[in-house]
């Protein structure tokens, strides 16, 4: 599957987009923390949930939950989400 890594976290990838495996979201995260070392923190917490300002889309829908079963030809979008006050 190919995954779009948002700007502030291509310090990680050096890509824009990069290939990975997984049958689930948090399959394909430890592939990608396997190559891309300290990617995966800065994603989901050390409880296993995703960061709060961190939204995934797989193929264009919103998903929260890591356990969410992938296809090889998902897209999975990573969205650094922005906030202020």
């Amino acid at each position: 599957m190919q995954v779009l890594i948002p700007a502030a976290l291509q310090s990680y990838t050096r890509a824009a987009r990069v290939a990975a495996t997984g049958d689930s979201l948090d399959a394909m995260f430890a592939d990608l923390e396997q190559r891309y070392p300290g990617l995966r923190f800065r994603v989901v917490d050390e409880r296993g949930l995703l960061r709060p300002n961190m939204r995934i889309f797989v193929n264009g829908l919103g998903v929260r939950e890591l356990r969410h079963e992938l296809q090889p030809d998902d897209a999975v979008a990573i969205v650094l989400a922005l906030s202020g006050g």
